[in-house]
């Protein structure tokens, strides 16, 4: 199904767009029919099951199509820690690009700058806050936090926040909060006490389990970790060699698409692009070519890993890191099809280690880490917990 199938307001679908979109995976049109709808939900799902996108859709349609208070806090997402914080706000500011909705995330650790920053925004009313919960309880209790007019309720990694002791302080935010609105909780795993939460905040709620297919065993993976600056000669000499003779390279960005594919060619290397700038009829030509192997290397955004029925691809490189699990299946799922095998490589940026981290255990086991050629010099360690910029690999 694709997003504009779903209704969704054009300011939202040119987000979309923008981001190298079509197509929603089944876990998002899972998610998103019942919230459009009205409905509250409880879903089982884990990080890295593309849930992010899928709740966020529907809430900023609903924002821009629906009456709701101007100058109150209309949605209010509670999660476990500042960085899940950080990633939403960013996808929001991803996906409202083209909107006037307005957004701020509210978490502990900063300077008094930006709890400055939080106060004057939790007072004018702001449409979205992602917070954590001790941060928000901070401004509640200093009685100028806007809610009477809140119309949407999400708690995301709802067991992560139970387990590290936030159960009253969810229960005295909610406390806060006006008696109608709509409630959508998501967790990896559902307790008995994520039961009784549930209870407490849900009206006749949706039961949605949320699961991410695996990628084919016939696929071999292997993540290399580069410097950002090491990702394109890394790729040349990767497809320098000959050996594949039909390749995509997916980047999670159109303008990363244009430049990767000029340097490609630049390079000698047969090389197209596909992203959603180009029309219909020039994608299927490039397609095309593919297919006759007039060309033997596709640069493409998100747009090529589903619907796309090309069954000899022999190689698949992810430049970035996918945004989560569901995007990295289905782009490496792009090769081995058919009874064929396949083989797909993932550049790990230092920035990206713990996004490719988190994708790993959504697997269930690690990815195969790759060497690469000493000639492109020093590359980072994979210490996505530990974050050691300056460190390098050792080499044999």
């Amino acid at each position: 199904m694709k997003f504009i199938d779903l209704g969704l307001d054009q300011r939202i679908l040119d987000g979309i767009d923008a981001m190298g979109y079509e197509t929603a995976t089944p876990v998002q049109q899972q998610v998103m029919v019942p919230i459009l709808e009205g409905k509250d939900i409880i879903a089982a799902a884990q990080t890295g099951t593309g849930k992010t996108a899928a709740f966020l859709l529907p809430l900023l349609h609903r924002l821009l199509t629906s009456a709701h208070t101007a100058g109150d806090i209309n949605a209010l997402i509670i999660v476990p820690t500042r960085e899940l914080a950080i990633q939403i706000a960013e996808s929001i500011e991803g996906l409202s690009y083209f909107t006037d909705v307005s957004s701020i995330a509210v978490y502990g650790g900063g300077d008094g700058s930006s709890f400055v920053a939080e106060k004057k925004a939790l007072t004018s009313g702001v449409d979205i806050v992602v917070c954590t919960p001790g941060r928000m309880i901070a401004h509640l209790n200093m009685g100028y936090v806007k809610l009477k007019g809140l119309k949407y309720l999400v708690l995301d990694e709802s067991d992560k926040m139970l387990d590290m002791g936030f159960s009253d302080d969810i229960a005295k935010i909610i406390t806060f909060l006006p008696a109608q609105r709509q409630n959508l909780l998501f967790s990896a795993t559902m307790p008995a006490k994520m039961r009784v939460l549930s209870k407490k905040i849900l009206v006749n709620p949706v039961e949605i389990n949320i699961a991410i297919s695996k990628p084919p065993e016939k696929i071999i993976q292997k993540a290399f970790m580069v410097y950002d600056a090491q990702k394109v000669p890394v790729i040349i000499d990767m497809l320098s060699s000959k050996r594949y003779s039909k390749v995509i390279v997916f980047c999670s960005k159109k303008s990363n698409v244009k430049q990767l594919t000029s340097k490609l060619i630049y390079a000698k290397l047969s090389a197209a692009e596909i992203h959603s700038d180009l029309d219909q009829k020039s994608r299927e030509q490039y397609l095309q070519d593919f297919r006759n192997q007039k060309t033997n290397i596709l640069v493409a955004t998100d747009i090529l890993s589903r619907g796309i029925d090309i069954d000899d691809i022999d190689l698949v490189i992810n430049y970035d890191v996918p945004n989560d699990g569901e995007d990295y299946i289905h782009r490496i799922g792009r090769t081995a099809r058919a009874a064929t095998s396949g083989t797909a490589f993932t550049l790990v940026g230092e920035k990206e280690q713990s996004k490719f981290a988190e994708i790993e255990e959504l697997l269930g086991v690690p990815v195969l880490k790759g060497v690469v050629p000493e000639m492109f010099g020093p590359t980072p360690l994979y210490a996505p917990k530990q974050q050691r910029p300056n460190k390098f690999t050792r080499r044999r």
